[in-house]
């Protein structure tokens, strides 16, 4: 089956409408910079880097595509394209939505596949001794914003049943936070984060780095936890039926010290320079600016908030390590035998590789916790009784985190209350860019947070 010559023909369209594109609203500026094709005895495979220069930072990504003479039964919803050859009719598939793609590309990571390069080069990294001897079906993760996640049934010697594998979209120089502390906690042999199969490392054109190239995570396969239910739902539903959640609070507050624990261990630490602490604080004052330009009534609050940021600038900051960087309820499940699983190690997805790649204070990953906790009551209307039950939730996690750390945060709980404070003005402005209704959560927080500091 001959190719399409020019990818970018068919592949434009069909991007700018993905949920992962970042640039909606914009007139796409794309170009290809090299692709990929892993070896395969059914339909061809390759992988398209796409850079869309409409961004006031260009954004790269990743774009699979399966090419089949006939047209793939069920898969209407992932066809890219009908192209035209001299052989007839060419079907293009998003790749994950394809068995063909989806076994090659677990396979390539199992064997350390090389992958054939085209102006971009692929291997597969394999982390653990796993040999599939069978994969029994693949199906797409629905709901995803950002990446595009393959569930496998497969079987094993390990005897893991259930694989899942996250492609990337948007890619970027720099190891991949999410592969890099996952694995390194597997490692570790922490219960609390899924066991890492391998990853895909790739390299392209990058006229942006000295040597024009770039390197960087294309993939990532771990266990699948079948059967488990996500923290938030799972949270919400006990708030809802007010059941005692405490016990569960406390435990999530003991496995959220460990792997900072952990990670620490596995990957170090350091003292937080002067130039480091000043570089939070400010970050915070233009946090706070850019939070009253765009809610003005948070103005209110800003002597108090420029007074709590001033406080902590003499106080003994804690060493700076590698965190989870976005940690909510949303990313820790609640395994079937009772335990928590913590997912997602990426960082928040806006912010540069580089930057989530380095040392922060393990107080960013609390803070995000409790703000969590305040969001089920908010959801709930912030009724007397919601309310009880994130305040019982918070100081049980709290609790749970002191007693595992052995660093009680109570005793200087201005630093924690101001990696609180800077939380919740990050979501006053995406609430009151995305989610008016839900502006009040933010704003009863930084509320709450002022009256402690009077």
């Amino acid at each position: 089956m001959s190719s399409p010559t020019s990818p970018l023909e068919y592949i434009s369209p069909w991007v700018v409408s993905q949920r992962w594109f970042a640039s909606k609203g914009r007139v796409p500026r794309l170009e290809s910079i090299g692709s990929w094709e892993i070896p395969s005895d059914g339909p061809r495979i390759v992988t398209h880097l796409i850079m869309d220069f409409s961004a006031r930072v260009p954004v790269l990504y990743q774009v699979p595509v399966t090419e089949r003479a006939e047209p793939l039964d069920g898969a209407e919803n992932a066809l890219i394209a009908e192209v035209a050859t001299e052989n007839g009719t060419t079907y293009l598939y998003d790749g994950p939505h394809d068995p063909a793609y989806a076994t090659a590309l677990l396979r390539m990571i199992s064997a350390s596949t090389e992958a054939t390069a085209h102006g971009a080069t692929a291997h597969g990294q394999v982390f653990g001794a796993i040999e599939f001897s069978e994969i029994l079906s693949s199906s797409v993760l629905r709901g995803e914003q950002s990446n595009t996640s393959i569930i496998y049934s497969v079987v094993t010697d390990s005897g893991i049943d259930s694989v899942i594998c996250k492609v990337f979209r948007a890619l970027h120089h720099g190891e991949n936070p999410d592969v890099v502390l996952q694995a390194a906690l597997a490692a570790s042999g922490s219960p609390n984060v899924p066991q890492s199969i391998g990853a895909v490392v790739g390299e392209w054109n990058d006229i942006g780095r000295a040597n024009g190239r770039a390197l960087g995570h294309l993939a990532f396969a771990q266990e699948f936890l079948a059967g488990s239910e996500d923290a938030w739902r799972f949270a919400l539903r006990s708030a809802e039926e007010m059941d005692d959640f405490t016990e569960r609070a406390y435990s999530l507050g003991t496995v959220t010290a460990e792997v900072h624990t952990l990670l620490a261990g596995s990957l170090g630490t350091t003292v937080p320079s002067r130039d480091e602490i000043d570089s939070t604080l400010a970050s915070w004052r233009s946090r706070l600016l850019l939070a009253i330009d765009e809610v003005p009534a948070i103005d209110e609050f800003r002597d108090t908030i420029e007074a709590l940021y001033a406080s902590t600038a003499s106080l003994d900051w804690p060493p700076l390590q590698r965190i989870h960087g976005d940690y909510h309820l949303g990313q820790v499940l609640l395994a079937s035998d009772g335990h928590w699983v913590l997912l997602d190690f990426e960082g928040e997805p806006m912010r540069p590789m580089e930057e989530r790649s380095r040392f922060d204070f393990a107080l960013r990953d609390v803070a995000g916790m409790l703000r969590s906790f305040d969001y089920v009551a908010g959801s709930l209307g912030s009724t007397e009784d919601a309310q009880s039950w994130t305040r019982a939730s918070r100081n049980a996690f709290l609790s749970g985190y002191i007693e595992r750390s052995g660093n009680d945060l109570r005793t200087h709980r201005e630093l924690l209350d101001a990696f609180e404070m800077d939380k919740a003005l990050y979501e006053a402005v995406y609430e009151a860019r995305n989610r008016p209704d839900w502006l009040p959560i933010p704003l009863a927080a930084l509320g709450r947070l002022a009256r402690r500091q009077r």
